[in-house]
């Protein structure tokens, strides 16, 4: 699908004009938008266009690298939106010149549709040309990465503030579940802040002043991004940590108690032990209250050794 929005040397603002028309050189300056693109719309890029036979091929084969290149008479930007359900990265590819973009993506992007929006509703923005549309492109690309973060973000902050041992597999799974998405846009959001430097220092690009300044706040918005991701990251591996001390405190209980238990019933088992051999020469056997007098020596026995750790402070292992 092929949308275009342009504007005419008579100061005309058309939208859906033909291809045919820009071959007239009637614009001032244009926008063509292909959007799931059918095998002949992929065609233009080579046959009415005459992009670089490199970027043409960037654009078909899938997922390059955020990146700027340059080429005669015009700039070629690859960007990377986010599917906002599975997070994976969609390419968005631009074709820039001194008086046009040609805009090329395989799945549909509101983010594109923003832009449109913003341009329209915008008249003054129109003397500005191809490169402050394409600003207006980048910004938006560039907004959309805030609310995943942010989603991000909650999500870790609201397992920090339930971390216990009750919670400790769910935990551990969201937390590598959310340290690989975390990876992902990191991925994205480091480049695309390599690419907004190349763009503001490049000669190549020669952007004006006003123009500089609205780029840097795009790069300023990815420098803050980018600081996000990372404290995101350092945060999840504290979540992990705490949440490995915790369960190792755990398990240090239930030996502990395991070890009581079977510390106190070492020298029960030995008594037991003994007086179960049945040899025929055991006087005590014959004694009527040997019973009695046995169960009596492993009371005092136990209880004398759990007095015993209780003074030695192992019962205090146990408290919170």
């Amino acid at each position: 699908m092929i949308r275009t929005i342009g504007k005419t040397i008579n100061q005309e603002i058309i939208n859906d004009f033909q291809l045919e028309d820009i071959s007239e050189n009637k614009f001032e300056w244009y926008w063509v938008d292909i959007g799931e693109p059918t095998k002949e719309e992929e065609a233009l890029l080579s046959s009415f266009f005459h992009f670089h036979p490199l970027a043409i091929e960037d654009c078909l084969f899938r997922l390059q690298r955020p990146k700027v290149d340059h080429y005669d008479g015009h700039s070629f930007f690859v960007l990377h939106t986010f599917n906002e359900d599975t997070l994976e990265a969609e390419e968005l590819n631009l074709f820039v010149g001194q008086n046009f973009i040609v805009s090329f993506h395989f799945p549909p992007m509101h983010e594109l549709d923003q832009a449109r929006d913003r341009i329209v509703q915008n008249p003054k923005g129109w003397d500005r040309g191809a490169m402050h549309t394409t600003y207006h492109i980048v910004d938006k690309v560039v907004d959309a990465y805030f609310p995943i973060v942010y989603k991000i973000e909650d999500y870790l902050n609201d397992i920090e503030d339930k971390l216990s041992s009750d919670v400790y597999h769910l935990s551990l799974d969201q937390v590598f579940d959310l340290r690989s998405d975390l990876l992902r846009l990191r991925r994205t959001i480091l480049p695309m802040r390599d690419l907004l430097y190349r763009v503001m220092n490049s000669e190549r690009v020669n952007l004006q002043q006003t123009e500089k300044a609205y780029f840097g706040d795009i790069y300023d918005h990815l420098l803050k991004l980018a600081d996000m991701v990372e404290s995101n990251r350092e945060l999840t591996a504290d979540i992990r940590d705490s949440q490995m001390s915790i369960n190792s405190s755990h398990m240090n209980r239930i030996m502990m108690i395991l070890t009581i238990v079977s510390t106190v019933f070492i020298p029960l088992t030995f008594i037991a032990g003994v007086y179960g051999m049945n040899f025929t020469n055991m006087p005590e056997l014959e004694w009527r209250y040997s019973y009695f007098v046995v169960l009596g020596i492993m009371l005092i026995t136990a209880i004398s050794m759990l007095a015993w750790f209780k003074y030695k402070g192992w019962f205090n292992l146990f408290k919170n």
